[in-house]
């Protein structure tokens, strides 16, 4: 597959000088970086989701299971 992406000036000079200072394509960091991208991202979406889901079954945890989680980390509850 491939794909045109857009770059500003300053990133374009930047991905410039990098593709001549390693002698590899312009292309050559693009797949690396998208796959960081969406697993980076793909696993904060995957949580957020399965919050909400939670949130919507009101598993929320008792003021019980807060005070004890604020109180492992040092925090005042009330």
């Amino acid at each position: 597959m491939s794909m045109t992406i857009r770059l500003d000036d300053a990133l374009k000079e930047q991905l410039d000088r990098l593709a001549a200072a390693t002698q590899r394509p312009k292309s050559f960091p693009a797949p690396e970086a998208i796959r960081e991208f969406i697993e980076f991202n793909g696993s904060q979406v995957q949580e957020i989701q399965q919050a909400i889901k939670e949130a919507d079954a009101e598993k929320f945890a008792s003021e019980d299971e807060l005070k004890q989680t604020l109180a492992k980390w040092a925090l005042d509850a009330d």
